[in-house]
């Protein structure tokens, strides 16, 4: 597949084949940027349609984030190439996410700990050195993994997994003192997908044109934030 043009901008997005990922693509185009988006191994997504749709504007990669040496091939795939940005959109929850973090399964523990915290921190420690001196590198995390807005509980292993990825990206971020890039830790908004099922306040059109506009004017301001899709900053 050729490469999008090389004048316009470029988002490397990994998990855009549906959902919030597959919207901030989308939006991502309509803004004038290239997008180089990660789908993992399967059927047809709603990431190829809009590659049909905007010829040479977006690429298609193959990742599962929670395969280290798929990690690597990417990598690899896109040694000499670099991004003006990397956002890195996983999450997935429990079978029962009324369950007390005492009544969780290890299994569940440790499968959402390793989609959600992880591997996502793999994805960014891997594929930094690809993203430019002035980029921005972005994850997405939740208002559920603010410890000091957790004043209801309930769905106690996801909050735990987003409390740990926020973690996760000050230590990153400790690591990049001085650093002219961006980094975000962002807060969607509790948004009616499959992962958040038909309850939540948001649409996805109500959530994302407006997170893409915070993380483009993000791009501006060095350093770790936490910000929700209006740009507000949430407690960590």
């Amino acid at each position: 597949m050729p490469h999008p043009h090389p004048s316009r901008r470029t988002i490397l997005l990994i998990g855009a084949s549906r959902g919030l990922g597959h919207a901030m693509a989308a939006e991502f185009l309509k803004q004038g940027w290239n997008v180089v988006g990660t789908v993992r191994d399967g059927p047809r997504t709603l990431l190829h349609d809009l590659a049909d749709a905007h010829a040479g504007r977006v690429e298609i990669e193959t990742l599962d984030i929670c395969a280290p040496d798929q990690i690597a091939a990417l990598r690899g795939r896109l040694s000499g190439r670099m991004f003006d940005m990397l956002f890195v959109n996983a999450g997935t929850t429990n079978r029962d996410p009324t369950q007390t973090i005492g009544e969780v399964s290890t299994d569940d523990f440790v499968h959402l700990m390793i989609t959600n915290a992880l591997s996502p921190m793999r994805v960014i420690e891997s594929l930094e050195p690809c993203v430019a001196a002035t980029g921005l590198i972005g994850v997405m995390s939740s208002g559920q993994g603010s410890i000091g807005n957790n004043e209801t509980g309930q769905r106690e292993l996801y909050r735990g997994t987003k409390a740990a990825l926020n973690m996760f990206m000050r230590s990153f971020a400790a690591r990049q003192a001085g650093t002219s890039r961006a980094l975000v830790a962002m807060a969607p908004g509790w948004v009616r997908t499959d992962l958040g099922g038909p309850d939540g306040k948001l649409s996805i059109e109500e959530s994302i044109p407006s997170l893409v506009q915070v993380l483009l004017a993000k791009q501006a301001t060095p350093g770790l934030q936490y910000l929700d899709y209006l740009g507000r900053t949430v407690p960590w």
